[in-house]
């Protein structure tokens, strides 16, 4: 989800083929078109640090960090977001401070530092409150309440996304809505409530479709995938993944695509199908190296540890499952620490069963 709450206006005063390719940058970027909204971003961006128009080049900035972050690469988007804050700040922007703060507060969470990405957003809370910006602020409790789930803390999660939910209800902001729909659908099915999430994946699926918001889709799909393996219905768990996967593919997501991944080699694992189960988990911890995404990694090497110990590869096993322990703890994932204890004290009794992580 973007928040842009910046005035309208600016752009208009530069040249007309600027603002054009701007426009058409915004419009790849909307359609999910991330690679082409990027070549055009930058094309513009050349330009306007050419014509030494800063606000343009804040513009550009912001919108290259909400497209990198978007299609999964965190490092790219925290350089634009951080340049695009520089420039904010000396503008005395201050809709702009707030907007270039959460989208790095979101990099900075994604790269495993929830703590800090905490505090940021909590510093752009602020600023929307201050200027009485109501979307921005529900946009901020949104970024947070996702933040309370990747630090573990699933019952404020729960909280602060109904709390999102709610002031986007009172925006009418179908999107917000939806995407607070979402973060409810992830947090339930963690706290183990499987009948809601899939309800809020479901609620969520149905809006993006009426917004044409192809990466909600795929995000939905995904979520509506889990909530199926968690009931045991891996047949539709994998129908519902393969549709998430086909949109992660074509918008170039490689964060979100490598959870999907690890949702099928899970279900695979579930099923009984080692082989294909592996696979999956080594085919997305090559896609989460590239992004630098430690949960994402944690969850590899729980999923590889656990198949090794299903299938006799006990060393290995016990190997990969402490480094998930290991690296939950360095990074302070309350719930991937606990589910690497979990699978640790399986394979130590012994109990041959798999187990389905939420």
């Amino acid at each position: 989800m973007k928040k842009r709450s910046r005035p309208s206006g600016r752009i208009a005063k530069d040249k007309e083929m600027e603002k054009k390719l701007f426009e058409k940058a915004e419009k790849h970027r909307s359609s999910a078109e991330y690679a082409k909204a990027i070549v055009l971003y930058n094309r513009v961006l050349k330009m306007y640090k050419k014509d030494s128009n800063v606000y343009g080049m804040l513009d550009c900035n912001l919108s290259l960090g909400d497209t990198f972050r978007a299609k999964g690469d965190f490092i790219d988007a925290k350089a634009h977001y951080q340049e695009g804050l520089n420039i904010a700040v000396a503008l005395d922007e201050r809709y702009a401070e707030a907007d270039a703060l959460v989208g790095l507060g979101l990099s900075v969470r994604a790269l495993g530092y929830w703590g800090d990405a905490m505090n940021i957003i909590n510093s752009a809370a602020r600023i929307y409150k201050s200027l009485k910006d109501r979307k921005g602020e529900a946009f901020a409790v949104w970024a947070k309440a996702g933040t309370y789930r990747i630090k573990g803390d699933v019952k404020q999660a729960v909280k602060t996304f109904q709390k999102s939910l709610e002031m986007f209800r009172k925006l009418r902001d179908r999107s917000g809505m939806a995407y607070s729909y979402c973060g409810l659908g992830g947090s339930s099915r963690v706290s183990e409530n499987y009948r809601d999430s899939e309800k809020y994946y479901k609620m969520a699926n149905r809006m993006f479709g009426k917004l044409q918001d192809r990466f909600g889709m795929a995000y939905s799909y995904c979520g509506l995938g889990n909530a199926r393996r968690m009931n045991g219905d891996y047949k539709n768990a994998l129908a519902n993944f393969k549709k998430a996967e086909v949109l992660y593919k074509k918008i170039g997501d490689r964060v979100s695509y490598s959870y999907t991944l690890w949702s099928v080699g899970t279900t695979h694992k579930m099923m009984g199908n080692m082989k294909k189960a592996l696979e999956g988990f080594k085919e997305s911890e090559i896609f989460f190296k590239q992004t630098k995404d430690p949960r994402g990694l944690i969850y590899c090497a729980l999923g590889t540890g656990e198949v090794d110990y299903l299938i006799g590869n006990r060393r290995k096993a016990k190997s990969a499952l402490t480094k998930g322990l290991d690296q939950a703890g360095k990074y302070g994932f309350k719930l991937e620490k606990n589910y690497a204890k979990k699978l640790i004290r399986a394979s130590e009794l012994n109990t041959g069963m798999p187990i389905n992580l939420p």
